[in-house]
């Protein structure tokens, strides 16, 4: 047990010791015949021999040491309660979730749709449960807009946040910073390699997805092509689930996109699929999740009750030594 606020007790006992200290003076400047002496008896020193007397007397010192006694030790208690005390635990949280990485292409060519597939996002967050979310960003280059979490508030309040870029009120909209430092413009294989990347604890075996949202419509040199890039993910036991905003438009861009998403394991959906939210959470939630352990950290919470009992046991005997004694 540990005190929250140690010097309380210090003040307590202090209040204590001073306390006896000025009863022992004042005891010592009392003299024989100064106090009072009650009524006049007379052959006082036989009823002094009487053992009952002295039975009684013995009694009542008793009585009065066990007061002062108890009225100490309920001040120090007082001051053990008064300053809070605390006992430890050491724990080590354990997370058995899945993790999520969604992928967003902000080109230009998405300008229109990106709403949309923010609200598919924010719709598959209502749908689970524990399982840890990131976003990354991506159009000339990748951008992660907050790693890997399952605080699911913090991640609905970004969601909100990318959203309102596309609104384009500020001068330089939030999706617009980091994304343009690539060569060309919607570089897919290398955002889909960038948001593979994301994944932490690469030595534990988690489910791990990404949902790649994405016209597939490339505009310049990427490090890695698209096939390329899931072949990556695939490697790293990632599936990847595609939503196609503009899918039948450019059948050949589509194909491609499914064939990379199935390469992984997952498949391409489109974007006003009523059933591709469902879908991919079901998907998600068939993989096993697994233990994920938290750094070990020591909590300390209040425990008064014990000190509380004994304070309360301590102030009853306290008052009923007084009344017995008749002080």
């Amino acid at each position: 047990m540990a005190l929250a606020n140690g010097w309380l007790f210090f003040v307590a006992a202090a209040v204590l010791v001073l306390a006896v200290v000025i009863g022992l003076l004042l005891g010592r400047r009392r003299r024989p015949g100064t106090a009072d002496a009650g009524a006049p008896l007379a052959r006082a020193e036989r009823v002094r021999a009487l053992p009952s007397f002295a039975h009684a007397i013995r009694a009542r010192r008793i009585a009065l040491s066990g007061v002062l006694a108890i009225g100490a030790v309920a001040v120090l208690v007082g001051g053990v309660a008064a300053a809070r005390p605390m006992t430890s635990q050491t724990i080590q949280p354990v997370s058995s979730s899945r993790d999520i990485m969604l992928c967003l292409d902000v080109s230009g060519s998405m300008t229109d749709v990106d709403t949309e597939v923010i609200d598919v996002f924010t719709e598959l967050l209502a749908g689970f449960h524990g399982e840890r979310i990131g976003l990354t960003i991506f159009n000339g280059s990748p951008v992660q807009v907050f790693p890997l979490t399952d605080d699911y508030a913090f991640v609905k309040e970004r969601l909100a946040d990318i959203k309102k870029s596309f609104d384009y009120t500020d001068s330089i909209p939030e999706h617009w910073a980091g994304t343009l430092n690539g060569n060309g413009a919607s570089l897919v294989g290398d955002g889909l390699a960038a948001c593979a990347m994301r994944f932490d604890h690469l030595d534990t075996k988690r489910s791990r997805t990404i949902v790649l949202a994405t016209d597939n419509e490339l505009n310049g040199s990427p490090i890695l092509t698209l096939p390329e890039a899931a072949q990556y993910a695939a490697s790293k036991k990632v599936r990847v689930f595609a939503i196609d905003p503009v899918a039948g438009m450019d059948a050949a861009l589509t194909n491609e996109l499914a064939q990379a998403a199935e390469s992984t394991g997952g498949r391409m959906y489109e974007l006003r699929d009523s059933t591709s939210v469902s879908d991919i959470i079901t998907e998600v939630q068939k993989e096993q999740a697994t233990q994920l352990k938290g750094q070990v950290r020591v909590v300390w919470s209040d425990a008064p009750d014990l000190i509380l009992l004994l304070l309360a046991a301590g102030v009853v005997a306290f008052v009923a030594l007084m009344w017995r004694v008749r002080l």
